[in-house]
């Protein structure tokens, strides 16, 4: 009992909500009105089997060929919401890890969360991150343009985007306003534009050959508020997230980097042993209240 204690002490507040079971979505709706641009299939994804050493088990989707959106609703919701991109390195996405378990958080401060399935690898040779870039910047739209149903302020939507979740929202704040996809309908006529950004550990966004970020992204002064979270030991690199945040700050983008000494890659939210990794999310909320984006909670 005594060690039981010790352990919910050393939890910070947003952890020790992840201990819990995550909740599950109230919706899960599609984002394209018939299939997705170049799709044949309407395939929703298959699960991986569970990976072997993992106190708590994560769910791995591939083969995703019809992106969905799973809802979160906040139970006193503040009209902020939030577009979660989870990571999975394009072959697979992670719906809880880096999902619905953040969505706990944003909901327990106000924030409705929406958690995107967007679409996986076909093959090696395909990159991934366009499919997933078409399918945030439609969901940014759709979200737009329902914001009556789900009672948010679509002016005030933003993304959080895990590893390589994190690279196709830093791809979206830097493509200048212009679509990955040919034009469908009205919906397309809307902003995809988020109000704010929150990038943890963004995946490969580092090239070392030039010692630059990936040529695709280019900070302009339009990019929105962005908060990023990496980790020094993480081998795909902190330095993507440094240079991504000097290039925000050149831009004169109001900007927040935390960089932790160790916690390695694909942690979520969830805390880690010998390491402050799991205190990120309290900071998140923390900076989420300095632009009146959250309520107390």
């Amino acid at each position: 009992m005594r060690t039981f204690i010790l352990i919910l002490v050393a939890l910070s507040p947003a952890s020790f909500v992840l201990a819990q079971a995550a909740p599950k979505p109230t919706a899960n709706v599609s984002i394209w009105p018939d299939l997705a641009p170049g799709e044949t299939s309407r395939e929703t994804g298959t699960k991986l089997p569970p990976l072997k050493n993992r106190a708590l088990p994560i769910t791995r989707l591939k083969d995703v060929r019809k992106p969905t959106l799973d809802v979160y609703p906040a139970e006193n919701p503040s009209g902020v919401a939030a577009l979660i991109l989870p990571g999975g390195g394009f072959n697979f996405v992670v719906p809880d890890l880096e999902g619905s378990e953040a969505a706990v958080i944003l909901n327990r401060i106000g924030v409705t969360a929406f958690v995107l399935r967007y679409r996986t690898k076909k093959d090696a040779s395909d990159p991934g991150w366009q499919r997933a870039l078409q399918d945030t910047q439609r969901t940014l739209k759709y979200l737009r343009a329902n914001s009556d149903q789900w009672k948010i302020d679509k002016d005030r939507i933003g993304l959080l985007g895990f590893s390589a979740g994190g690279q196709v929202a830093a791809r979206l704040l830097t493509d200048g306003g212009k679509l990955a996809y040919d034009p469908l309908d009205k919906t397309d006529k809307i902003s995809h534009r988020p109000a704010f950004s929150i990038l943890i550990y963004p995946w490969n966004m580092y090239d070392s050959k030039a010692d630059a970020l990936l040529p695709q992204i280019k900070v302009t002064k339009d990019a929105p508020p962005t908060f990023i979270v990496h980790t020094n030991d993480d081998n795909s690199s902190s330095l993507g997230s440094v240079l991504f945040y000097a290039a925000l700050k050149k831009a004169s983008v109001e900007t927040e980097l935390h960089v932790y000494r160790n916690g390695g890659h694909g942690y979520g939210t969830r805390a880690k042993k010998n390491s402050d990794i799991g205190t990120w999310p309290d900071r998140m909320v923390d900076w989420l209240k300095s632009r009146q984006l959250a309520v107390d909670r």
